[in-house]
């Protein structure tokens, strides 16, 4: 599945982060994705956001883009409100891109996704993960640092 740009010259949206910011696909074309569903009720995924912030800290020039998505769908000033107690740094989309990565239903939290530059899922994994555990998935899908 790849990422295209279709409709009038107007890039599809993921639609916006929790800042209200879009979030095109056009920005997301050849990248890799580590999209991590969270909830601010979630001991484990409490414990991995600043293990997430490092990773989109210190891997976006190398290709990889951090996305988070909120299990309870939270909207505006609320989604808002859970990811800054979080303390999240990446961006947080407000619509769920299950559909449109074909990512498998949510069973339990945390879960993070690992979504190839082609756009595939490659790569499952549940429980709290750490940036070196995310590195090594992204490795073994394929992904080298430049």
């Amino acid at each position: 599945m790849l990422l295209v740009l279709t409709g009038c010259g107007q890039a599809e949206s993921l639609g916006p982060d929790q800042h209200g910011v879009p979030i095109a696909e056009s920005a997301l074309v050849g990248q890799w994705l580590v999209i991590n569903y969270w909830a601010v009720w979630c001991a484990p995924c409490r414990k991995e956001i600043p293990e997430l912030n490092t990773l989109h800290h210190a891997q976006y020039a190398q290709g990889i883009r951090v996305l988070g998505v909120n299990y309870d769908q939270l909207q505006g000033a609320e989604l808002l409100v859970d990811s800054q107690q979080l303390g999240i740094a990446f961006p947080v989309l407000s619509r769920d891109p299950a559909l449109r990565f074909a990512l498998p239903a949510v069973r339990g939290l945390p879960v993070t996704y690992i979504v190839n530059p082609q756009g595939q899922l490659v790569s499952q994994l549940h429980g709290e993960q750490s940036m070196q555990s995310i590195l090594q998935a992204l490795a073994d899908a394929g992904w080298s640092a430049p």
